[in-house]
């Protein structure tokens, strides 16, 4: 690899990138909630034409500052209102993060590493999947990850000036992405770092304030224009907001503690199980940005994993040191021309053989489902494998792939052959984490969604009401492509405390004097709860999914 020039790698990773991350972008349909919760504000921006403040169904949405919702916007701007144009950012931040990966590795460790270091990123099921997703996170990591860079080389380099800005600005970025956890993961790095060196450094005010004054210019350009136009209340809500998601369990979202490890451990294979070698393995004074790596890996997982709410994409940003502490490890192999341990082979039969089973049955499943029907007591659950879903012969690939690929690694690759075997791991799970984007989601979501959907869209040109009963949506605003709320939507969704609520607005749509005929998609294992309102009619059934019915009175 050092025989290439760094022109040739770049062109190389920039041709993988968009390989890899821009074809089949709107293969599958959004999935609830985020992936259509972010897609359908950013909607809302192009339909209101309102782009200071983040909406979800024409109502201030408090959770997450508007930066990612603009280049989503810009993206339906340019490729229509469609799944594509809602996971074009991530897929295009997707090739930056490969190669600024590659030029940092390069800079502190060579060509080869930092090549190594990109790989090992496209190479792992999560954070490939990450990438031709719509979710905010991997244009929130990347922010932050250059800002922590940047952070290291300013205290690294004598304490720089310009770095201590760039590190800024990127944590305003951040900031604007995702809100004050921008800020928060780097003073949480830098204070681990002090207290690491066991505070023989502490960075001076100057730079301290260089960095501050850069977070604030850069997150000004959202916070000031919104709190100079409509006074503090909306940043006080997204504030209230933030602090209540750090310490109030979101339904369904409470995890014990250890879940964040275990997802790195097996949604990161297999860079996970190369990882472990270098937590334990000295840090070397030659490869400072390796301690960094560590600190900032160990602050990413000890704080969502203290979070009350645990989501599986909150850990995301620690796949960056991740592989970079595996890029290690496989520099390490090469170096020394060795093969890997017996615990690091049975960890990696441990690790990649239960995906690559599960991605086997999957087809299985699909075509027999009657062979887990008795193991499933949610009835919800049964119907929805009612679907009809195609299944063909090459939807076993992904799985036969990358068993394929853990068999010859263990058990066929000798020894002096760790070109080979790093080689062989990373590009068939490569091979067959692309393979099973392609065929396995869209198939997924006619399972759990595609009922919903199908009728949403029929309802496109159409003057009605359409909302959910009983569950949490937001495809019913996307894919019917509402245009607003009417005068009567908004007259009558008010609570008693004043407040836009939902459940104001669907027991208007039930029971009150609609303007307009209102159709509901409920469970069917809900639908003779709301068919006792008299007016109400059942006018179709799918897969779980019960269609209502309601006339003007």
């Amino acid at each position: 690899m050092e025989k290439l020039s760094t022109v040739q790698i770049r062109l190389a990773l920039l041709v993988l990138g968009i390989l890899l991350f821009l074809p089949f972008l709107g293969n599958a349909p959004l999935f609830d909630w985020d992936e259509i919760n972010f897609a359908e504000s950013s909607r809302e921006m192009l339909v209101t034409g309102n782009y200071s403040r983040v909406q979800i169904n024409f109502q201030p949405f408090w959770e997450k500052p508007p930066l990612f919702f603009w280049m989503q916007a810009l993206s339906m701007h340019l490729f229509g209102v469609n799944e594509y144009a809602a996971r074009f950012p991530n897929a295009v931040f997707g090739i930056i993060t490969l190669l600024g990966v590659f030029e940092i590795g390069r800079r502190s460790n060579g060509k080869t590493f930092g090549l190594l270091w990109a790989i090992s990123l496209a190479g792992s099921f999560l954070p490939h999947v990450y990438f031709k997703s719509g979710i905010i996170d991997p244009v929130f990591n990347c922010f932050i990850f250059l800002s922590i860079y940047f952070l290291y080389q300013a205290v690294s380099a004598n304490n720089k000036s310009q770095q201590a800005l760039i590190s800024g600005a990127f944590a305003g970025l951040a900031v604007l992405t995702k809100g004050p956890v921008g800020v928060l993961i780097p003073i949480l790095c830098l204070a681990t770092y002090i207290a690491l060196k066991r505070f023989s450094y502490f960075p001076p005010i100057r730079l301290v304030g260089l960095w501050m004054f850069a977070i604030i210019v850069v997150s000004f350009a959202w916070f000031g224009p919104e709190t100079i136009q409509n006074g503090p209340w909306f940043l006080e809500e997204f504030i209230s907001y933030q602090i209540r998601l750090l310490s109030t369990p979101d339904a369904g979202h409470g995890q014990p503690f250890y879940y964040h490890f275990v997802v790195i451990l097996f949604g990161c294979f297999p860079i996970s199980v190369f990882a472990i070698n270098q937590f334990v393995r000295g840090n070397p004074g030659t490869d400072p940005l390796r301690f960094w790596m560590k600190i900032l890996f160990w602050v990413v997982m000890i704080l969502f994993s203290l979070v009350t709410t645990k989501i599986v994409h909150y850990s995301s940003l620690a796949y960056l040191p991740l592989a970079y502490l595996a890029a290690t490890e496989f520099t390490r192999l090469l170096r020394e021309n060795v093969l890997i341990s017996f615990w690091q082979k049975s960890l990696l039969i441990l690790t990649g053989l239960l995906p690559a089973l599960s991605f086997i049955l999957l087809p299985v499943v699909g075509m027999h489902p009657e062979y887990i029907e008795h193991l499933i007591n949610d009835p919800f659950a049964k119907l929805n494998l009612a679907a009809q879903v195609h299944w063909p012969w090459y939807t076993f690939l992904p799985g036969i792939i990358l068993f394929a690929g853990i068999i010859i690694s263990i058990f066929v690759v000798k020894r002096m052959q760790a070109k080979v075997l790093i080689g062989v791991l990373l590009g068939c799970t490569l091979v067959a984490t692309s393979l099973f984007l392609i065929f396995i989601p869209q198939r997924i979501a006619q399972y759990s969604q595609g009922a919903p959907v199908e009728f949403y869209k029929t309802m496109q040109a159409k003057d009605v009401y359409v909302e959910t009963l009983g569950y949490k949506s937001f495809a019913q605003y996307f894919y019917t492509r509402k245009k607003g709320l009417s005068v009567e939507e908004q007259r009558n969704s008010i609570d008693k405390e004043g407040l836009y609520h939902i459940d104001a607005l669907r027991n208007w749509l039930l029971t009150g004097d609609i303007d307009k005929p209102a159709y509901f998609v409920t469970k069917t294992t809900k639908e003779a709860e709301y068919l006792k309102h008299d007016d109400l009619i059942c006018i179709g059934r799918k897969n779980g999914f019960s269609f209502l019915y309601r006339e003007v009175p």
